[in-house]
């Protein structure tokens, strides 16, 4: 990895917001009205307190005139079809270093689906999770653990070959509540990392 890279990995997808942010002269209050996310919401982004979907990642990017790509690497996998265990593309954001992402595609800039593999490190004490709408849907399937699948409608808790099939406009999020690593498939559309 060039240095660059781990420059743009280590400062996390909240300091970007929040540097594109200062650089534009845009308040909070702005970005809440371009993107319709909560300034509560967008506020613990950029301070690393909370998670946040690649779709609505790709919806605050738009907002901030980036691409959604900005806020990631390089992905080393590009153009393949099969993608090797060991090849996979690891995405972590080091404000939220209990989230880790595998892409599974090689060429993710181009298909419809965004297929991850995501592991949620266990956390100390009770955190607060925001709750957010992004487009499409989405499909998750528990390999490991115990996930915590929180929507407005409530809360359900997935095990191991548990599998949901939601609409992404509701707002969710995903939590562990365990002492133990929870993983899990998940396919979003539309893949918001798809050129234009």
């Amino acid at each position: 990895m060039e240095k660059g890279e781990r420059e743009n990995m280590s400062n996390g997808i909240g300091m970007k917001i929040r540097e594109l942010r200062a650089k534009s002269n845009i308040t909070l209050e702005e970005l809440k009205n371009r993107t319709q996310f909560s300034i509560g919401f967008l506020s613990q982004l950029e301070r690393g307190l909370t998670t946040v979907a690649v779709d609505a990642l790709a919806k605050i990017a738009k907002a901030l005139g980036v691409d959604v790509h900005y806020f990631f690497p390089t992905p080393k996998s590009q153009n393949k079809i099969i993608v090797r265990s060991f090849e996979r593309d690891l995405i972590r954001d080091e404000n939220n270093s209990h989230f880790i992402f595998y892409l599974l595609s090689g060429d993710s800039a181009r298909k419809e689906l965004l297929p991850r593999i995501v592991e949620i490190l266990p956390v100390n004490g009770n955190e607060e999770v925001a709750l957010y709408p992004h487009q499409g849907e989405e499909m998750i399937f528990v390999l490991e653990g115990i996930l915590t699948l929180a929507r407005t409608s409530g809360t359900d808790d997935l095990y191991p070959g548990d599998c949901a099939h939601y609409s992404s406009e509701e707002p969710h999020n995903w939590i562990n509540r365990t002492n133990r690593k929870v993983s899990f498939l998940v396919v979003n559309t539309p893949n918001p990392f798809k050129e234009k």
